[in-house]
């Protein structure tokens, strides 16, 4: 993560990506729970 490229990304677009990933998780969860 602490390299500004990655993948062909910029670290905003990383970054980004990482964050989608990781809301999605959290919504894969709750939907598991419920």
């Amino acid at each position: 993560m602490s390299a500004p490229d990655c993948g062909g990304y910029g670290g905003g677009a990383g970054f980004a990506l990482i964050v989608v990933l990781f809301i999605l998780l959290i919504i894969i969860g709750t939907a598991y729970v419920y």
